[in-house]
């Protein structure tokens, strides 16, 4: 006897809704971009860790303000960018840490991290990874990625000065 003979025509019925909505769910599921970039730096982790690596050192090498709103710098804290934007503090090791935006529909976060790279020498990583699916179309991502990426690179640029002063 063939399966649909056996189903009721409202059983049926409700078992090609769900087919239909979770079939328009997968057209708008997360699409998400990562940004990796690194630079290296002419000094050991722990010096540019001090330099750079504060919670609130983001307002020196990324030009904007930053307040903390909540906490010291450690896990769950929570610091304001340019007076509108929150970002927690979700990981924290010796020489990195990773953040997200509470509040953003792209569930983005960024991790800072140094490690060392030989005799008094040292890697600053930056990575991103946020949801794209929002934004309206394929030119509008690559947009939106060069541009967290040229963003993140002039960071990094920036953060290497500092390390490197002395």
């Amino acid at each position: 006897m063939p399966i649909r003979s056996l189903l009721r025509p409202a059983a049926l019925a409700g078992i090609c809704a769900v087919a239909g909505s979770l079939a328009a769910g997968a057209a708008s599921a997360a699409e998400y971009a990562t940004v990796n970039l690194s630079v290296s730096v002419d000094r050991p982790a722990d010096a540019v860790w001090k330099k750079v690596g504060g919670y609130c050192d983001i307002s020196a090498w990324l030009k904007m303000t930053c307040v903390m709103t909540s906490g010291n710098g450690e896990l769950g804290s929570v610091r304001r960018l340019n007076d509108r934007i929150d970002e927690v503090l979700v990981s924290k090791s010796t020489y990195s840490y990773t953040y997200t935006q509470p509040t953003t529909t792209i569930l983005y976060h960024g991790t800072l991290e140094v490690v060392p790279d030989g005799k008094n020498k040292s890697k600053i990583l930056y990575s991103l990874i946020w949801d794209q699916a929002p934004l309206a179309d394929a030119a509008a991502k690559t947009q939106d990625k060069e541009r967290r990426t040229k963003l993140f690179t002039d960071a990094l640029a920036e953060m290497k000065k500092l390390s490197e002063t002395k």
